[in-house]
């Protein structure tokens, strides 16, 4: 049976979209939040909300990921995580973006295997009880920065290792590489996880042949049906319909969480992004939404949406 999961995407996958997510649709087997920060000391203040507590949180489907470079941040993470009783915790070495690659933080410690390495090492010295995962990338500056790291991955006990077959300085540009990650299969011992431009069924089956795990994101954006598609679970209630549910409801537990500030707009259109390709016309959809700075314009432009275009899917 195939493993479906949600890859994290800061602003957009949080806490309020994943309930509200698991509500109108299934198919998804694990979450992955976005990444959690600055975990300076034991019960940091960063772990104490909504987006972590067990009372608004599955455990046993959503797994924290933390971005970080040192070793003692990623073991008191993981100390907090199994206290709330997560089995467990991902370290992200896959983020592109030259803000935290820079830092040597996310794909950014690719590029510097020897202290990377040792930090890994370092951490699993440091944990217990708990399952320690990864998501990364090929490289950040060359495909080939992963090969320093598989010896590594051989030898310390990671549960899987998710990996977006891109370059961090290719950010979203250029085709994620299936044969890449194919090469990778017979070299590493541990379960492999695919992640990368899987946006319909019949790339899922192109990818499946390879790994029966995958991570969607941006498929999953953009299409919420998609997991659903690849498992071929029925649900006769029209797609519209779930689809305009699915957005009104999301946008109302947004709300009520920002305390009704107009905010929340931004994390809708985030969104939107992504969601206005399965609609005909989806940059006339783009436009209705991108402009609207107010909740009421907002409401409105959705009800627009839904009222003069439909789904091509």
């Amino acid at each position: 049976m195939e493993t479906l999961s949600l890859a994290p995407f800061q602003g957009i996958t949080d806490v309020v979209y994943r309930n509200v997510f698991k509500k109108h649709f299934c198919g998804i087997d694990k979450f992955y939040t976005p990444f959690f920060t600055g975990i300076q000391k034991d019960n940091s203040k960063s772990l104490r909300g909504e987006e972590i507590s067990p009372e608004f949180n599955d455990v046993k489907t959503v797994v924290p990921q933390i971005l970080s470079n040192t070793a003692e941040e990623i073991v008191r993470f993981a100390s907090q995580c199994k206290s709330m009783g997560y089995p467990e915790f991902n370290l992200n070495m896959g983020c592109p973006f030259p803000r935290v690659a820079n830092k040597t933080r996310g794909c950014g410690l690719m590029a510097d295997p020897n202290r990377t390495i040792k930090m890994l090492s370092d951490v699993f010295d440091g944990i217990d009880g708990i399952k320690f995962s990864i998501k990364c990338r090929l490289g950040y500056y060359n495909d080939e920065e992963i090969n320093a790291f598989i010896e590594t991955f051989n030898s310390l006990p990671f549960s899987e290792i998710i990996v977006h077959p891109r370059i961090g300085k290719q950010m979203y540009t250029g085709e994620a590489s299936l044969e890449r990650f194919k090469a990778l299969i017979p070299l590493i011992n541990k379960p492999l996880v695919y992640n990368g431009d899987i946006f319909d069924v019949e790339k899922y089956n192109i990818v499946k042949k390879s790994s029966q795990s995958v991570a969607l994101g941006r498929g999953l954006l953009t299409n919420p049906f998609l997991a659903e598609e690849i498992k071929d679970i029925d649900n006769q209630q029209d797609k519209k319909q779930r689809l305009h549910n699915f957005v009104v409801d999301l946008y109302i537990n947004r709300l009520h969480h920002a305390g009704g500030s107009p905010k929340i707009i931004g994390s809708m259109k985030e969104l939107w992004k992504y969601m206005m390709n399965i609609f005909d016309d989806p940059q006339n959809v783009w436009r209705k939404v991108k402009k609207v700075n107010h909740l009421d314009e907002y409401e409105n432009a959705v009800e627009k949406v839904f009222n003069e275009h439909n789904l091509i899917i």
